[in-house]
């Protein structure tokens, strides 16, 4: 089955499922769904950010400060994270990803989806997914911050960020 094939749950402006679809319609018709994003950080507290491969559905060659991906139907966020940080990250027996907050992600054209933000602390080597990372390395808060400017972002990682960063300074 192609990613474009997963079948995901569409929800209301509630974040209530009202219907699933595959996704590559629910990307073609902008139909609200859900996501995850996890900020993964070594033993160093350095965070891992990658630049996308080409061939993504959405955002491809984009730089992320986040792992993640969408929820699938009937999934729930928090499985989702734990699936996503394994996969994307290439480790096995992370802990559970620690859940931060929820927000509704306005992406225009391309439409919504209710984004829910955590954070992880990944200890073993990793080794991501071809098909997903096309470069990545670990870098500190001031060199991610150095590179906001200078780097292409991915629009809803770089949203969770400023959101995530906000969060921790009235956290």
């Amino acid at each position: 089955m192609s990613a474009a094939d997963e079948i995901l749950d569409i929800v209301d402006e509630n974040d209530q499922v009202i219907g699933q679809f595959p996704r590559g319609r629910a990307y073609a018709e902008g139909l609200r769904h859900r996501c995850v994003f996890i900020q993964a950080r070594d033993a160093e507290g350095r965070l891992f950010v990658h630049r996308r491969t080409p061939t993504k559905l959405v955002f491809p060659s984009l730089y992320d400060m986040f792992v993640g991906g969408v929820v699938g139907a009937g999934e729930t966020y928090d499985d989702a994270a734990l699936r996503e940080a394994e996969e994307e990250l290439g480790v096995s027996g992370l802990p559970r990803p620690v859940f931060l907050f929820k927000f509704l992600y306005d992406g225009g054209a391309r439409g919504s989806w209710w984004s829910a933000v955590y954070e992880v602390r990944c200890e073993p080597a990793v080794r991501p997914q071809v098909e997903e990372v096309a470069w990545h390395d670990f870098l500190s808060e001031a060199e991610v911050e150095r590179r906001l400017s200078d780097w292409e972002w991915v629009p809803d990682g770089l949203a969770a960020y400023e959101l995530l960063r906000a969060h921790r300074a009235t956290g």
